[in-house]
């Protein structure tokens, strides 16, 4: 070492620089410390050669290849005029929206009509086997509209927009039902009646209590839900009923409630739950018109069957 004229000690042509500079260690590879022991690192993470990996998470629903004839969507592909070939599905929404257009709806099955609606919550992909697993698992449109949300995400490939949809139409169907009702003379729409608590009410999974409010010529003022239960039961509080009419004015009533499991026929439950709203009604000068019982495929009447 010998001393420069800055004061500093500085390596002469004999010593190595290594005494003064601390150079990283590497390995004859050329590899340093730190990168050997990221790349142990690494390895200590890889699976070995012979494991077997799968999915971190599993799809909820199988996707499977469209272009196969064994699947699902079925068809293959399909030669154009010009020579291209396509997914058989090519175009299928366009030419189902202009058979609707053109035709109307009579000659279209029940599953395109159910595709046309799924258009709107379904983009791009090919919607008639989640159609067909809709229909197949409650039976018809009217069971499908009318089934819970939690029931249709049950089904494989349907989440909240298609329940969304069903919703939609299920709504329509009850307003336009109604307005034939609302406002109109009660035994010169009975029909029209029986037809509106139908489509509210027949292919409902669990029990509702249904209240028709009449004034004194017997035209329906409103329609109020005022209890709903489970698929046996359904709580009634003859007070609510009889608050109700008053808050109403009305002069009259007529009960409506279903059964899930599509037999009108009155229990004894039924019987004693319509005395005692009879009962309360009548207290405050309400009369009950009638009590409907709602199946899936018919109805059944209190004063018919004199009952009331």
């Amino acid at each position: 070492m010998i001393w420069g004229r800055s004061g500093k000690v500085q390596a002469s042509e004999t010593e190595e620089v290594r005494d003064t500079v601390e150079l990283p260690i590497r390995s004859p590879g050329g590899f340093s410390e730190e990168a050997l022991k990221g790349l142990a690192d690494l390895e200590a993470r890889m699976p070995p050669p012979e494991a077997v990996t799968e999915p971190a998470f599993t799809r909820s629903f199988r996707m499977t290849d469209r272009l196969k004839p064994d699947a699902a969507a079925g068809g293959g592909l399909v030669t154009g005029t010009d020579g291209t070939a396509r997914p058989h599905y090519w175009g299928h929404r366009e030419r189902l929206r202009t058979r609707f257009l053109e035709g109307g709806h009579a000659p279209m099955p029940d599953y395109e009509m159910l595709e046309l609606l799924l258009f709107n919550a379904v983009p791009k992909i090919d919607v008639k086997p989640l159609a067909k697993r809709l229909l197949a698992t409650f039976g018809d449109l009217n069971g499908v509209v009318a089934a819970s949300e939690h029931r249709i995400r049950q089904v494989e490939g349907a989440d909240r927009w298609v329940y969304l949809q069903l919703r939609l139409v299920d709504a329509f169907a009850q307003r336009m039902a109604q307005a034939k009702v609302l406002q109109r003379e009660v035994l010169s729409s009975w029909q029209a009646l029986i037809s509106y608590c139908r489509t509210c009410m027949a292919y409902r999974e669990t029990e509702q209590f249904r209240v028709l409010f009449l004034d004194r010529k017997n035209t329906i003022i409103a329609d109020e839900a005022l209890g709903n239960g489970t698929v046996g039961h359904v709580p009634v509080y003859p007070r609510e009923v009889a608050k109700r009419a008053l808050e109403l004015n009305a002069s009259a009533v007529i009960l409506v409630h279903n059964h899930p499991s599509g037999d009108p026929t009155p229990s004894d439950e039924d019987i004693t739950m319509t005395a005692r709203v009879a009962a309360a009604c009548e207290a405050i000068d309400v009369s009950v018109h009638d009590h409907v019982i709602i199946g899936k495929d018919a109805e059944a009447s209190f004063r018919e069957q004199g009952l009331l």
